[in-house]
């Protein structure tokens, strides 16, 4: 069995997998990582194999805890994957977007693969139908924009994000809902768009923590999956351990 480690901006995530079967999720703060494990390794005594991932630099900590209990892979750039990669610096790439790409690899090897991950920030990750990672694009998530509409200005307040009613606000608070969220809904529409317009058959998959906010309101036919990255790091474990 696998335990797959994935170390966010706020939470941790754990998924226990049997080969390809997610058997557990849970989440986690911080401060209760060891007290998470122990538990883990107490009700699963079969995990063997470990990966870990982390957008923050907090990995070192994780990998060793994770080491006292089992064999563990720590993901970084030097990462075997089975795509070729063809990003121009592969060093400074997101341990979350390779994951994503395989994930992406696996679940339509011979098309090609949009993952659009709607989290803190907002990225793009395209891999072909050559199996070849190509990149994508980065962009503010929902909770970043709402901020900096606050942090940045004199007297719009800060909102938590709310599903709009029309595009057109008529008070100050319906105006920053529409704002954000239709402009998002707007921008993703667009990138997917310029992307179908370049590859044929191309397949969107929708992921992260507002994924479920998005996958109405999008006019593109997409597959929501908000445990894609999850799934892509578990078969980067099982294709490391060859």
């Amino acid at each position: 069995m696998n335990l797959v480690v994935d170390i966010g901006n706020t939470l941790i995530k754990y998924a226990v997998f049997d080969r390809s079967e997610m058997m557990l999720l849970e989440t986690s703060e911080p401060d209760d990582f060891l007290k998470t494990v122990k538990a883990l390794f107490k009700n699963h005594q079969k995990i063997n194999h470990a990966i870990v991932s982390s957008v923050g630099g907090d990995e070192h900590k994780a990998f060793e805890v994770l080491s006292l209990f089992c064999q563990v892979h720590q993901l970084s750039h030097q990462t075997k994957t089975p795509f070729k990669n063809s990003y121009a610096t592969p060093q400074t790439l997101g341990v979350d977007r390779i994951a994503l790409a395989t994930a992406a690899f696996y679940h339509n090897p011979n098309g090609n693969t949009l993952v659009v991950d709607a989290g803190t920030c907002v990225t793009y990750d395209m891999v072909n139908d050559y199996a070849e990672y190509l990149g994508g694009a980065i962009s503010p998530g929902l909770e970043m924009r709402y901020r900096a509409l606050h942090e940045h200005t004199a007297g719009l307040p800060l909102l938590s994000p709310k599903e709009i009613l029309d595009f057109i606000g008529n008070t100050t608070e319906s105006s920053i809902h529409s704002g954000v969220v239709n402009g998002m809904v707007q921008e993703i529409d667009g990138v997917i768009d310029q992307y179908r317009k370049r590859f044929k058959h191309l397949t969107v998959i929708l992921t992260g923590g507002d994924a479920h906010f998005f996958a109405k309101s999008l006019k593109n036919t997409i597959f929501a999956n908000p445990k894609f990255l999850l799934v892509g790091l578990n078969h980067l474990l099982e294709y490391n351990k060859r």
